[in-house]
């Protein structure tokens, strides 16, 4: 029911990161921007600008964990995991390379989880 379809996040020194997300809802698009403390921050402050503008409820973030494997390879897969209260708390699970796609992946989950879960008892 809801897709992250792209982003783009930048990050640069001395700047603040920022995030441009294009979100599907139901089949209707939504793009916003937004700038945060780091480049998650950044994805999450666009994606509740989206909820806001909708007047659509988002869970709070509880807790945000990510591992990686021992062995020092760059491209080995990394897990975040994300706990969240929203009535009451869940976690989301995200698997990727890079640790900043993992969390998205996790937080897709999230917002498709309130939708089907919460919103429709």
């Amino acid at each position: 029911k809801i897709k992250i379809e792209n982003f783009i996040i930048s990050h640069a020194k001395g700047m603040y990161p920022s995030a441009t997300v294009s979100l599907r809802i139901d089949g209707e698009r939504y793009e916003y921007s937004a700038s945060g403390d780091g480049q998650y921050d950044a994805f999450m402050n666009a994606i509740k600008k989206i909820y806001f503008d909708l007047n659509k409820p988002l869970p709070m973030l509880v807790d945000y964990v990510v591992s990686i494997p021992p062995g020092g390879k760059t491209d080995a897969l990394v897990e975040a995991m994300i706990t969240w209260k929203f009535n009451r708390e869940f976690k989301t699970r995200g698997l990727d390379t890079d640790q900043t796609y993992a969390a998205i992946i996790a937080t897709e989950k999230m917002l498709n989880l309130i939708e089907n879960e919460f919103n429709n008892g």
